[in-house]
């Protein structure tokens, strides 16, 4: 039996490859999770290259690709998982909304598409089968393996997930804003007594009140959230470009000084959610 989390990208909005920013880690989100024998991953960002040629190494043959939306900062890493241009590999690619293109297929297809990128999706030789998501869907991915979406507050629209395995819930929460003075009952509604939740931590409250309507949030705030809905972790996620390793720390340990279950996400971190927290 298993269920662990693995970050493969923890940055948010641009990656980072800088010796100032390696010890937190600076490829865009991307994150895999092993449930008994499904493999899953979320987002699709420059970490997803390196989570590829794991795949590749590994054998694996099949998995399910679940993206909070097509910003770029999700997906420019898609072109460049390789197991995608393999016969021998099979994934399913659901993703929430799709800022006015009509499924998700066309989305990654004008991402490849000339002047943008030299390959085309055509050349992907794998068993690739999109599907289109929508807010409070509910589905299951294999026995004991039960998933939820929950609509985000960020420009264009974006979705968080709620998965559910061997009695444990692990949700993923990340471009997201809260509305001042209130918690959004969508979000404590998905996270409600979850063992782990992955959470957009991007700004502090100060840079916040310059940067409103851009679509993210605080640790401040996912500190409130996991505290109102019973949550038992946060890591703090989509770290921003200019928060370098320094800087992380610090608000890495204000926020473990506020609650003690707060963590900020690290690139290659592997949490096992059947042993608590690893």
């Amino acid at each position: 039996m298993e269920f662990t989390v693995k970050f493969w990208g923890v940055r948010g909005t641009f990656p980072c490859p800088y010796p100032s920013h390696l010890r937190y880690g600076g490829n865009t989100s991307c994150l895999e999770v092993r449930a008994g024998d499904q493999i899953l991953v979320l987002d699709a960002g420059t970490g997803v290259r390196a989570l590829g040629k794991r795949f590749l190494k590994e054998g694996v043959r099949r998995a399910t690709m679940l993206l909070t939306h097509t910003h770029l900062d999700h997906i420019n890493g898609f072109p460049f998982f390789e197991p995608g241009y393999s016969p021998n590999f099979g994934m399913r690619i659901l993703s929430g909304p799709l800022g006015g293109a009509d499924c998700i297929h066309n989305a990654l297809s004008k991402c490849m598409e000339s002047p943008l990128f030299p390959v085309p999706l055509t050349t992907m030789r794998a068993d690739l089968q999109f599907e289109n998501v929508q807010p409070g869907d509910r589905f299951d991915l294999g026995p004991d393996l039960r998933v939820r979406t929950a609509a985000l507050n960020h420009p264009g629209g974006a979705l968080g997930y709620r998965i559910e395995h061997a009695g444990k819930t692990f949700c993923y929460v990340t471009d997201t804003e809260p509305v001042p003075g209130q918690l959004d009952a969508s979000i404590l509604d998905l996270i409600q007594g979850a063992d782990l939740v992955v959470y957009d931590s991007t700004y502090t409250e100060d840079e916040l009140a310059t940067r409103r309507g851009w679509g993210h949030s605080t640790w401040n705030e996912g500190v409130r959230l996991c505290r109102a809905a019973d949550a038992k972790a946060l890591a703090l996620f989509h770290h921003d470009p200019d928060h370098d390793d320094a800087f992380m720390e610090a608000l890495e340990a204000a926020a473990r000084a506020e609650w003690s279950g707060a963590f900020a996400a690290r690139e290659s971190h592997v949490i096992d959610l059947l042993a608590n927290r690893g």
